[in-house]
């Protein structure tokens, strides 16, 4: 096997251990390159039949490709995709203009935890991967979440040689991420190998591009001329410019980004 065909294998097996061992799980899907990437190995480790639904977390900020990509592909692919919103949150007007801190807690984390526990869900498949992100170094395959939601960095499961701590006594539910070992040029290659779609906002247009795509208010574009895959995967060789600088920055500091995901962020 070549290095995609091991990436591929990994996270195919612990994505199958994970809906044995759990049975009643989802996967969130963000419609950014990871996510989609995730969604592909996901109906690949099924033969095409996905036995548990997809959720996108609508904060209504997305941009309309998102949207569009996101009814496109759900309805070709045939995936159980289910929608969840703060509508509380929404109908009190906020926004990212109330704080990044306080809109994604709101508008992500209290959706996605007042979803799980209307579902009752075990486990959550996710699509980060450790060198997007300091903090996300600190995870592991299967993490706990406690009845609280919250994640305790300082106290993850050991995962040696390939060997899982799949259960956790007081967990309400565990996340599960099967990219975790990819890094973004092998998610970029593997798109390419495997031609899985991607939103249009990646390429290249007038001389810029989103590397990382999220909540529009939110995400910026770098400057860029790769319009192509072949071009994104010649930048990513030689650029130093951090995948998520895109991204509102207030957000991205490693202790805000700590607080949120303690909180149960994505």
């Amino acid at each position: 096997m070549d290095r995609l065909d091991e990436l591929e294998s990994k996270s195919i097996y612990v994505i199958r251990e994970a809906y044995k061992e759990y049975g009643n799980v989802a996967a969130l899907w963000s419609i950014g390159k990871d996510s989609t990437t995730l969604v592909w190995l996901i109906r690949k480790a099924f033969y095409g039949k996905v036995p548990f639904p997809f959720i996108h977390i609508d904060t209504t900020f997305k941009f309309k490709e998102m949207y569009e990509f996101r009814e496109k592909y759900a309805k070709e692919w045939g995936l159980n995709l289910l929608i969840a919103k703060n509508q509380k949150a929404l109908d009190e007007s906020m926004g990212p203009d109330k704080g990044k801190f306080e809109c994604c807690t709101k508008l992500k984390t209290i959706a996605l935890k007042d979803f799980i526990n209307e579902k009752g869900f075990k486990a959550l498949f996710l699509g980060i991967r450790r060198d997007e992100h300091g903090i996300r170094a600190k995870e592991r395959y299967f993490s706990p979440r406690d009845d609280e939601f919250k994640w305790n960095y300082k106290d993850q499961p050991p995962e040696l040689w390939d060997q899982y701590t799949v259960k956790k006594d007081n967990a309400t539910h565990v996340r599960v991420h099967p990219l975790l070992h990819w890094s973004e040029l092998d998610i970029w290659e593997y798109v390419k190998r495997e031609n899985i779609p991607a939103v249009d906002l990646y390429f290249a247009k007038d001389g810029r591009r989103y590397r990382s795509i999220g909540c529009y208010p939110c995400t910026k574009p770098i400057e860029s001329n790769a319009g192509t895959l072949d071009d994104i995967i010649h930048e990513l060789k030689t650029t130093k410019i951090g995948e998520r600088s895109g991204r509102a920055q207030d957000k991205e500091q490693a202790y805000m980004m700590q607080k949120l995901r303690m909180l149960g962020y994505m």
